[in-house]
């Protein structure tokens, strides 16, 4: 008898997640969002302005914690773990990009890429340390530091460091907000690419329908809310779409 395959569990799992803001006017950021996504899926989250798109990420992170709901990284529920926990927790598992980069500017590239497995307390494998500069364009900038980069090369960096310590997820803000088109594309192609070679789960915040184009799916929030989804979608799509929810 054949036995049926096991399914992997999701990279991020979020259940009936609702987070509110407290005050005279309580501001609910996120309404009861339930998704699971799959290891190795590249996903674009996309929204009006004040959708909840970046409240979600920080939520999924581990950056925020919602008001009720359930969050698993992995088969790590996170909010079960501590303050201390999960900060060793999102060095380990979760990845980051951001617009702004957040290099170090008194530190080398080289230097910037290893800093959050030296805050893990943990030696990157010079081999696959290797691997990531060669696959995302940046060998022979390592001596520099991020004043002497473009931009380009600065946010190429963000996402090798971001890789390196193999995590559960990788999680983009707006990655490609602070470049001009060209290269951001250039930048969305590095992404989108490692992402495939090494099988790596990313999920990108974007108001660009071209970043959200390279996902697998473009999840869409309205109020709060997730209000519909495209697999495989052009950019054309998720302009019509983004425009039917701004009515």
């Amino acid at each position: 008898m054949t036995s049926s395959p096991t399914l992997a569990p999701p990279a991020v799992h979020l259940i009936d997640v609702h987070k509110t803001y407290p005050g005279a006017a309580p501001v609910h950021a996120v309404r009861g969002v339930s998704l699971a996504l799959a290891p190795g899926s590249f996903t674009a989250v996309m929204g009006p302005s004040g959708s909840g798109k970046s409240t979600l990420l920080s939520c999924a992170a581990g950056l925020d914690t919602p008001t009720s709901g359930r969050i698993l990284v992995g088969e790590h529920e996170i909010g079960s773990l501590s303050s201390d926990a999960l900060t060793r927790f999102r060095r380990e598992h979760v990845g980051f990009v951001f617009q702004s980069y957040n290099l170090i500017g008194h530190l080398t590239v080289a230097d910037n890429l290893r800093l959050p497995m030296v805050l893990a307390e943990r030696e990157p494998d010079p081999a696959w340390l290797a691997e990531l500069v060669a696959a995302v364009g940046i060998a022979g900038l390592e001596g520099r530091r991020p004043g002497e980069l473009s931009g380009g090369q600065a946010q190429r960096v963000a996402i090798a460091r971001a890789l390196l310590p193999r995590p559960t997820v990788v999680l983009a803000d707006e990655p490609t907000g602070a470049l001009d088109s060209r290269t951001g594309a250039e930048v969305l192609q590095v992404l989108r690419s490692t992402a495939r070679r090494f099988d790596q789960t990313v999920v990108v915040v974007t108001h660009d329908p071209r970043v959200a184009a390279a996902a697998d799916r473009v999840i869409f929030l309205a109020d709060g809310r997730l209000v519909d989804h495209l697999d495989a979608p052009t950019a054309e799509q998720i302009t019509a779409r983004m425009v039917a929810l701004g009515r």
